[in-house]
């Protein structure tokens, strides 16, 4: 079997209501799905994404730009394409779009891989689990008012979530009364997020931390700037509570400087910007050596098959965005993800979905 043809289709997912945090208000999700077609007539697919729209061309030509990394390969070639395509981006760069464009293709071959075999991506790595504990990550947006929070706090618990988490505004008098309400409106037993999403410096996160310390927050979510992993080490260190980081970071070699550093004490790759599949099992191994628990990063749908492997995972951040996108639903069960078994991702893209939404 061979890989004989690579499309991506541009499409659109406009919000009902624009989503607001600390670093970026989004009013819709601008996406690229990937197929691979072989000579056989398998098909694997996958999806990227951006907040800004007009970043979607990039993102496109950068997937077509690695095209010939792939055409008449294997499926099974996963490592030769990703060293293939690694030595293609060297003059570009090692972090970036040029990551997710290898991302891209490496997806849809892992679920070329698994459909060609009938297992699912998690069986063909090997899986450590069936289910993970899943947070609501789909609200508590700095866009909302303190009753508005407060009601759809009150509507994650009534959902079964054991854990949800708020974004920040990086102000202790605005955070503050926020997180107290929500707090008390979930109880003490339900796990309580924050995320300032990079927006401040070390002293201030320090004293925001400490400010909410009190109310037993499960972790504190990227309080500087990503790219400052040692500011991010002098924040784990001083505060009484977990620092969670690596959405932004790529590749392997990324998370060892993070860990290297002390910057988290929860990694959390995004299977976008980490190198796709074949990375991400590569940085949960890492993780695993040094027993760092591990939350996925977006991509739900996706993310669960690699959860399902890594040693080490914690949890799954929940969200809806690419739902209208899927033929199947995650399976929630008193707030814990049911790991589906089909072949490849073990979800499936709707066409006639994305054919309605495509530019």
């Amino acid at each position: 079997m061979k890989i004989t043809d690579l499309t991506t289709t541009a499409v659109s997912l406009p919000l009902a209501e624009p989503l607001g945090n600390a670093t970026a208000t989004i009013h819709q999700f601008s996406c690229i799905v990937i197929d691979l077609v072989t000579d056989e007539g398998l098909r694997g697919e996958n999806l990227i994404f951006t907040i800004r729209p007009e970043q979607l061309k990039l993102l496109d030509s950068m997937v077509h730009v690695l095209r010939d990394a792939v055409i008449g390969r294997d499926p099974d070639d996963t490592g030769a394409f990703w060293a293939d395509a690694w030595r293609r981006i060297n003059f570009i760069g090692f972090t970036g779009v040029s990551i997710m464009g290898i991302s891209a293709i490496d997806g849809a071959m892992w679920d070329l891989r698994a459909k060609r075999t009938g297992l699912s991506i998690s069986r063909m790595l090997g899986r450590c689990r069936e289910t993970i504990p899943a947070y609501a990550s789909g609200g508590l947006w700095l866009t909302q008012d303190i009753p508005s929070l407060v009601r759809q706090a009150e509507g994650f618990v009534a959902a079964g979530f054991k854990a949800m988490k708020l974004r920040l505004a990086g102000r202790i008098d605005v955070d503050l009364p926020r997180v107290k309400a929500v707090r008390a409106a979930i109880g003490s037993d339900i796990g309580l997020m924050i995320d300032a999403n990079q927006a401040l410096d070390v002293d201030a996160a320090i004293k925001l931390g400490d400010a909410l310390a009190p109310l037993d927050i499960a972790w504190f979510e990227e309080p500087v700037p990503a790219h400052a992993l040692e500011d991010s080490a002098r924040v784990a260190r001083a505060l009484r509570m977990p620092v969670a980081s690596g959405e932004n970071e790529y590749t392997r070699y990324g998370f060892r400087r993070m860990i290297e550093t002390g910057a988290a004490s929860i990694l959390m790759p995004d299977l976008q910007r980490v190198g796709g599949v074949t990375e991400f099992a590569r940085v949960g191994a890492l993780a695993a050596s040094f027993d760092l628990p591990i939350s996925s990063h977006l991509f739900p749908e996706m993310s669960l098959q690699l959860l399902a492997h890594v040693p080490t995972a914690h949890s799954l951040e929940y969200v809806e965005w690419f739902a209208p996108l899927y033929e199947e639903k995650i399976k929630l069960v008193d707030g814990t993800a049911q790991i589906p078994d089909a072949p490849g991702w073990g979800m499936s893209l709707d066409r006639d979905a994305i054919h309605r939404h495509a530019l």
